[in-house]
């Protein structure tokens, strides 16, 4: 008999009652340091008091009323928004699948309304996740996602990531733009090569292709920058936002400078409960941690205290984990072992959370509030499950 939630999952049998800082507390009592993050949603960790605060204020005033009527909060975000990036105009959504979807029509819309109704194709990096809509699924790199659910959605291709002559060659006339993650994720945690980003900007204004960063994942102060991009001293043309966005309450952003959306108009986009000033509250109050003075320098310090740490963890145990890849605190220990027996160590043995990833590498996506003490504590579990994990294989 089918159980009452759908099984779309393969569910981990613990629950949790309670979160606090970078822990979470399951109803057994047993206390988890937090280094999964919600899949790096959590960004300001659990029961942060200044997001509580804000969440439950607008609750005790007004939830949602849609986006018939000006919304002082959704304005208020995107204007901050704008302020800390590129763009000059943002759409409000509920996760990072329905950013990317926007992202993609905002950039077929843009040809379109320039006279190339032809150039609607999406050129895509292999080992990338953009989501489980239809239409991202065409968009992501991975078969098994797709199977059974009907032909492929039209106009999405595939190169390898980092490979700047693939992509050079995929281009054609019907091309529309180029998406791509400054770091991939779930594809492995794979950071881009040094200059590809940048040579991805000078392809797309060569060929007159508009640039998409998918940085639900990556950006929101991730890789220590508020923007993964920003390492690379360029910009896109449009992004996806989400995940770290809400700290854990759904919120997705569709940023575009004015040039990329200047196709869109009232009715061709929208959503009935992205941007409500339920969802812009705790927004606006993950900004106010993250672009607090000092705030991402210290994501910085932080996360290369953990990089150099965990580096000397592969050191030591060569037979179990072979490199730590990634950016700031959007980090991949590459397994030598199967990385799922190290993900399940470390929770069963250590009380640490962790995610998994492609390319049989474990994902460390602390909140990005940890403390140098956090750090030591996670160190000391993967060395200890590695070590464990060696002992078992003697």
């Amino acid at each position: 008999m089918v159980s009452s939630v759908m099984p779309t999952y393969g569910r981990i049998d613990i629950a949790f009652e309670r979160g606090e800082g970078p822990y979470l507390f399951a109803t057994d009592g047993r206390r988890y340091l937090d280094f999964a993050s919600g899949i790096a949603t959590n960004s300001i960790g659990h029961a942060h008091p200044h997001l509580v605060r804000a969440i439950c204020e607008q609750a005790g005033r007004v939830m949602h009323v849609s986006n018939l009527y000006r919304i002082p909060e959704q304005e208020k975000l995107a204007d901050r928004l704008v302020a800390s990036s590129f763009a000059d105009t943002v759409f409000f959504c509920n996760s990072g699948v329905e950013a990317l979807e926007g992202a993609t029509k905002v950039a077929r819309r843009y040809h379109f309304h320039n006279g190339e109704p032809h150039r609607t194709r999406i050129i895509c990096c292999t080992h990338s996740f953009h989501g489980r809509t239809l239409g991202m699924l065409s968009a992501t790199d991975k078969e098994a996602y797709r199977e059974g659910f009907g032909p492929r959605v039209q106009g999405f291709s595939h190169v390898a990531f980092g490979n700047l002559n693939e992509m050079r060659a995929a281009i054609s006339d019907d091309a529309a733009a180029i998406l791509v993650e400054p770091v991939q994720g779930e594809g492995g945690v794979n950071a881009a090569p040094e200059g590809y980003l940048k040579a991805l900007r000078e392809i797309a204004d060569e060929f007159g292709l508009l640039l998409i960063f998918d940085e639900v994942q990556c950006g929101m102060g991730r890789t220590g920058k508020l923007w993964a991009h920003e390492w690379a001293g360029m910009a896109p043309d449009i992004m996806a936002s989400a995940k770290g966005l809400g700290g854990g309450f759904p919120v997705g952003a569709v940023l575009a400078s004015e040039k990329a959306a200047s196709g869109m108009k009232p009715g061709l986009h929208g959503s009935t409960f992205g941007g409500n000033p339920l969802a812009m509250a705790a927004a606006n109050a993950v900004l106010d941690v993250i672009l607090a003075d000092g705030f991402l320098a210290k994501v910085e310090r932080t996360a290369a205290s953990l990089h150099g740490k965990l580096e000397a963890v592969v050191k030591r145990h060569p037979k179990v984990v072979e490199e730590v890849r990634g950016s700031g605190m959007l980090l991949g220990l590459k397994c030598v072992v199967p990385s799922g027996d190290l993900q399940t160590r470390l929770r069963e043995e250590h009380g640490m959370l962790t995610v998994g990833a492609a390319e049989n590498v474990l994902r460390l996506l602390p909140p990005l509030t940890i403390e140098e003490a956090h750090v030591d504590e996670a160190v000391k579990a993967v060395d200890a499950a590695c070590a464990g994990l060696a002992r078992d294989a003697a």
